[in-house]
């Protein structure tokens, strides 16, 4: 039995490296898919030119789009460097941290249908890009806050909506439980998207209109290397901070009464993990709008294969979570001419018929139960 169990370990840390692998292979693979075709070739010497300076032959051959030639670098570095690569880096990093705040949400929730906008968050995200978009900022406030942006007030409005909700859940005293936190978070949730709808419905400016469309549909579109820092940072503060934590989530799944005995104070790290996935759930939707179903879907599927410990499922998921939203974003680039599709259409129609897959598999469990 202790040699099964060595072994098994020993198979899904290979993994864990497998995956690392395939992520970074990912984006390596997405940078050369687009709608203008790039010679592979000279991709990658860009790439390796702007990373290393190292020149490895000529990077002065053209483009060609339609019948129009462009034989200048500086067009083809543009496309490459500027547009194609911070795009792919950002799909990885939204991906991973969207996946890793899945796995600590349902093990926070005990509940595997859980995910990071759970708990209003990205109801709360979208009243503040509407009242930004719709309103304007400036119409309101004065001074510094009226110049903030999109990003700004979805991230507000999605810290404000988590504050609500972790208030509500003190009412009627006692500790904050699980089933404390997703009835707040659904309370919350629904008034943050009606008063979103009121926003939307009493607008009469059809461009503003489809930029909330548009935004809360999720999109890759507005990433540059400036705007890497923050999401990248978050993202590795946030998945070492829940690595440090996997013990603790693994006796989450055993209840509140188990814990108690085993002399863990599941309220106090639950409110922590929650204020935490929140903050970093903020993050994500205010950088690139609402990317639904891959905090819910990744946990779920990798979990149904690799089981609950979160030693192995917490990397696991999150390389995996990477390497779906890098090729998600790839379809939204390419899968119609001349045309993007927001990424968040994408990404439910991917995991819709594998989510229901994995929900009518018979032998599917959560924490051991």
């Amino acid at each position: 039995m202790q040699s099964h169990i060595k072994r098994r370990h020993a198979f899904l840390g290979l993994m864990i490296v497998v995956f690392i692998g395939l992520l970074l292979l990912s984006i390596l693979l997405a940078v050369t898919v687009g709608a203008v075709k790039i010679p592979l070739g000279d991709v990658y010497r860009i790439v390796l030119y702007q990373s290393t300076h190292f020149r490895l032959g000529g990077i002065e051959t053209g483009i060609r789009i339609g019948d129009i030639d462009f034989l200048t670098k500086g067009t083809m570095y543009e496309i490459v460097w500027n547009v194609r690569m911070p795009r792919v880096i950002m799909g990885a990093i939204i991906g991973v941290l969207l996946a890793s705040c899945g796995v600590v949400m349902q093990a926070t929730v005990e509940n595997p249908l859980a995910d990071p906008y759970i708990l209003g968050i990205s109801s709360g995200a979208s009243l503040g890009a509407t009242f930004s978009i719709m309103i304007g900022a400036s119409a309101v406030f004065s001074g510094w806050l009226a110049t903030m942006g999109v990003a700004f007030w979805a991230f507000a409005g999605a810290l404000g909506a988590m504050a609500l909700v972790m208030a509500l859940a003190h009412v009627g005293g006692g500790r904050i439980t699980s089933a404390k936190l997703v009835l707040a978070g659904c309370v919350i949730g629904s008034l943050c998207s009606a008063f979103t709808n009121m926003l939307v419905y009493i607008g009469r400016n059809a461009e503003n209109m489809k930029e909330v469309t548009y935004w809360l549909l999720g999109s890759m579109v507005s990433a540059k290397w400036d705007k890497l820092g923050l999401p990248g940072v978050c993202m590795l503060a946030g998945l070492l901070f829940y690595l440090t934590q996997v013990r603790t989530l693994n006796t989450m799944l055993l209840g509140d009464e188990a814990a108690i005995t085993l002399g863990v104070n599941l309220a106090a790290r639950r409110r922590v993990y929650m204020v935490v996935t929140s903050f970093l759930s903020a993050v994500a939707v205010c950088t690139c709008g609402i990317v639904g179903f891959v905090g819910l879907m990744i946990p779920h599927i990798v979990r149904g294969f690799v089981g609950s410990d979160h030693r192995f499922l917490l990397p696991l998921a999150a390389c995996s979570g990477g390497i779906f939203l890098i090729w998600a974003d790839v379809l939204a680039r390419v899968l119609m001419p001349n045309m993007e599709i927001p990424i968040g259409v994408i990404t439910s129609a991917i995991g819709a018929p594998i989510f229901v897959y994995m929900m009518i598999r018979k032998s599917y469990g959560f924490g051991g139960r």
